[in-house]
Parts: structure tokens; sequence; C-alpha cells
């Protein structure tokens, strides 16, 4: 089995690598390719990824690459985590709307929008490529926005799977609260990427016991605390909202936070670079504990599953992941992306189907799905007017002045990416 990671130079890298050692009889991998143009990174990271497989004893190969062609031939599948522009882009998507009074985020809001600006061009263009060289194999994305990402990749053709480490990491919270295995724990985790709740955690399977009232009652106010919501808010809505429905349910409280304090992105780019010293100490055979805090934690058991199940080695599984609707949630169209449990195979992923949802949660899907028909489109086709209604849609932003505004920084602050521009 053949494998290629298209932004193997991420310092998230080691994370993925220490899954795919550690879980080699579920998907026994023959040839790694970590593929970058960045050759620099590439070397450290590619060198800590052949030590910790050495040190584990797996026995497949670890190719690096800039060349994404040969790169990406005859891999059964492609894992995307690239950033396009990288933490500088990542800088300017969380700083330029704050000074519009709007939320400065990656993957939401005017930042989000532009992080898709970037990003969808370069991904399909990549794509081709994969199915020119290899029309049968499996992309999966971890690229970030990933519903619009996924989308665009479906809508092409692809066979393409979302996957974000989201609902992967309640259900490791709450199986350690609740002491019981991970495998045990399954959730009701309905919505689009970053646009979740957890309607039900159930015991030994999607028709099990749902605990989610004792587990609030027992534990509600350190699930609130990881939400950073308040415990009242979460005994009121009676589920478990996404970390990021925050950016929703206390805007202005985070607008005023996020400008009292340095950027996530320039608080990951200071990481990051001591990351990079650590993967070039040839002592270093294991990922650093600092990684933990990059982010996508547990990232690495997710890509197994969804890959073993996808490529046949670990037969038909469970699993969140982010797919065509498909009639799943029935107030939105067949080809919108969703993010539920799903049975994924080789043929691909099928949604599971959900409880009927409250208007609260119903209502703030439909309007996010606007804005991310919006949002593909001007990905696709550029042009300041199909910025401007994106923005416009989007539930964070929704004023006429805000947009405008909007709209002009970003296509400032993105034009080396906007060939349109």
């Amino acid at each position: 089995m053949k494998l290629a990671v298209v932004g193997g130079g991420s310092t998230y890298t080691p994370e993925l690598i220490d899954g795919f050692a550690r879980l080699r009889d579920t998907l026994p991998i023959e040839e790694l390719v970590l593929v970058d143009p960045a050759t620099d990174r590439l070397e450290l990271v590619g060198g800590l990824a052949r030590r910790i497989f050495a040190k584990q004893g797996h026995p497949g190969r670890i190719v690096m690459t800039s060349d994404l062609d040969a790169g990406v031939a005859d891999a059964d599948a492609v894992l995307l985590q690239l950033r396009v522009g990288g933490q500088a882009a990542r800088n300017q998507d969380e700083t330029w709307p704050l000074e519009c009074g709007c939320v400065g985020q990656e993957t939401t809001g005017a930042g989000g929008l532009a992080k898709a600006m970037r990003t969808v061009p370069v991904v399909l263009d990549i794509a081709e490529r994969v199915r020119r060289t290899n029309p049968n194999a499996w992309i999966i994305d971890f690229t970030n926005p990933v519903g619009i990402v996924t989308r665009a990749l479906l809508q092409a053709g692809h066979k393409a799977v979302g996957l974000c480490n989201v609902a992967i990491g309640f259900q490791r919270k709450f199986a350690r609260l609740l002491d019981v295995a991970p495998a045990e724990v399954h959730l009701d985790h309905v919505g689009l990427n970053h646009l979740t709740w957890e309607l039900g955690v159930r015991l030994g399977g999607p028709d099990g016991e749902n605990v989610l009232p004792r587990l609030l009652a027992e534990h509600g106010d350190t699930v609130a605390d990881d939400l950073r919501m308040p415990r009242a808010l979460v005994d009121r809505l009676g589920v478990v909202p996404s970390y990021y429905l925050r950016y929703f349910y206390a805007h202005d409280e985070v607008v005023k936070e996020l400008g009292t304090k340095p950027s996530r992105a320039a608080e990951v780019a200071a990481m990051e670079k001591e990351l990079l010293a650590m993967y070039g100490d040839p002592a270093l055979d294991e990922k650093p504990a600092l990684l933990a805090k990059r982010g996508g934690a547990f990232y690495s058991e997710a890509a197994v599953d969804l890959a073993s199940s996808l490529l046949g080695s670990g037969g038909s599984a469970v699993q969140v992941v982010n797919t065509y609707n498909r009639g799943t949630l029935p107030f939105l169209p067949d080809d919108a992306v969703i993010e539920v449990q799903a049975r994924v195979d080789g043929t691909g992923a099928a949604p599971l189907a959900v409880p009927e949802l409250d208007p609260l949660y119903a209502g703030l899907i439909a309007n996010v799905t606007a804005y991310e028909d919006l949002a593909l489109e001007a990905a696709l086709r550029g042009g300041r007017d199909r910025v401007f209604k994106a923005l416009l849609a989007h539930p964070l932003i929704g004023q006429f002045a805000y947009a405008e505004a909007l709209t002009d920084k970003l296509i400032a602050h993105n034009r080396e990416h906007l060939a349109w521009a």
C-alpha cells in the first residue's frame, strides 16, 4: 500500500507518522511519500519520520520529494494537509477582520473565506494531477476549510472524503470522563465542519444508551470549561456544541478578547520554529510533547481509521466524516457537504440517519450552508462581487458596511494568491 501526504513538511506530520507506526496492523503501509515544496522543512520532518518508523519497527519506506506528480503516482490514497500562504497568510486571516469588528479566525467568517479563496484552486489542481496518475486513488482532505474544500473536490468528480479531528477529540474526552474505552463511545454528531453539535453520547454503538444527560449532570463544568462557554448555556442547550460555536454564541466577547493578545498564527509560528529545531536533532525518535500544543490531537488515529476503511484493510466502519448530504438533513440540498457519522468502506462514505434537528441548529446550519455555496462560487470563479455576496451571507458578518470593507481587505491581503485580482 502506498500513501502520499501533500503538505508532508508540516509540523503536524510527526503526529500522523506516530499513528501510522502504532497502527500499522490496521493500515499496512509499504511506502509513505511526504510531498512538500519546502525542501528544508521536508528534510527535517522526513528525517524524524524515518526515525519514528525505525524505533517502532515499522517496515515501511518513507520517501521525501518536492515533485508532486512523482509523489502521488500510483498512490492508493493521497492525504491533503496543506496551508496556502503558510502561517503568514493565517496571521492576516486572524487580524484584518478585527479591524472591522468581526472575528478573525482561519476557518470561519472573513478569514475563513480568505483561506477558501486561496486554497480551493490549489487543491483542485493537485486533485487533477492525482487523477491523471491514478484515477482510483482516494483523496482524504484535512485541509481547512474542510467542508468547502471537500465540496469542491466532490463537485469536480474526485473520490474524496473530508476529515476533521473535532469529533474524535470529543469521543476521547467523553470516554475519559465516563471511564470507558473510546470505541464504546458513539456520538450523535451533526452539522457542518466546525459547526457541529453532539446531540447524543451513546455507549456501545449508534443504538446504544444515550448517556449525554448523565455526562452533563456529572461533568458539566469540565465540558463547559473545555468549550470556554458558560455552564448555564450548555445546560440550557442540553447538547455539546463544538468549541467553534463560541465564535457565534459569544462573537463580541471573542472579538474583544482577540484584540488584546497575539494571534494564534503568531503563537503557532513561534511553536513551529521550536519544533523544527527539535526535529533536526538526530537523537529524537518520537513525537515531542510540544506537538500536542500545536493542535490536531488524535488526527493520526482518525486518518488511519478512514484510510483503512476506504482502502479495504480495516473493513467497513462508522466514522465522523465530511461528505455529501444525500437527504440526511432534509432542509439542505443533496450536494451540500455535512459532517456526520457515516458508514465508510471501499465505495466511500454513506451518512447514517440523524435525529430531527431543533430549528435552533437547523437554522444556523442552513444559513452557513448558503454562505458556503457562495464562498465556493467565489473561490472557483473569483470576482469582487462574489466575494462581497459570500461575506454578506455569513451570519458573523451580515451587514452591508462590514461586507464592503472586508471585501476590500480580503482582496488586498490575498492579491498574490488570487489570479483574477
